[in-house]
């Protein structure tokens, strides 16, 4: 348990667990795509933690581009409507992409991104995502390389927020309601 601006938090995954996993993910995707060109997209705003820490353990040249897309608004669920708020600046075509996101839930976010991506022109595409929630999830997605598989909570801290709070929490935290 942590206090953080007086409300109580739960550790769920310590920030030594997740240096120590992503320093592994950076490793399997190092040796995945070497000798390809590879482009890492993050998804703003969650994953930009997660995006600086995977592309420092990946042991590769590889271009960096980012999305933001809405899909939650100011609210803890997904609308289902996803809107594209910032493009890609780089065009992916005949490039490996790897899609880097913060948090799989429902999937239809990710689905979408995707699909985008996939449509314009990339040789592959593929999802790496820090955490995964698969009992929420609504569609199928492909992810490529996961983090931790972690339950139906609402989770914050390492990129994650709510309400735009709590990004800068070092591990991954539930928020404890009185």
């Amino acid at each position: 348990m942590r206090m953080v601006d007086g409300e109580r938090l739960d550790v769920l995954i310590s920030r030594d667990a997740i240096a120590a996993r992503v320093r592994e993910m950076g490793e399997c995707i190092t040796n995945d795509y070497r000798d390809k060109e590879l482009i890492l997209v993050g998804i703003l705003k969650g994953s930009f933690i997660f995006m600086a820490d995977l592309c420092r353990s990946v042991d590769l040249l590889a271009e960096i581009d980012f999305m933001a897309v809405s899909s939650y608004g100011m609210s803890t669920k997904s609308s289902g409507v996803v809107r594209i708020v910032k493009d890609l600046d780089n065009s992916v075509e005949g490039k490996h992409v790897l899609v880097v996101e913060d948090i799989v839930d429902t999937g239809l976010t990710l689905n979408y991104i995707y699909g985008h991506v996939k449509s314009r022109g990339a040789t592959s595409v593929k999802i790496c995502t820090l955490l995964d929630k698969v009992s929420r999830r609504e569609i199928t997605v492909p992810v490529h390389y996961k983090g931790f598989e972690i339950p139906d909570a609402f989770v914050v801290g390492y990129g994650l927020d709510v309400k735009e709070r709590y990004r800068n929490v070092k591990d991954v935290c539930r928020v404890v309601e009185d």
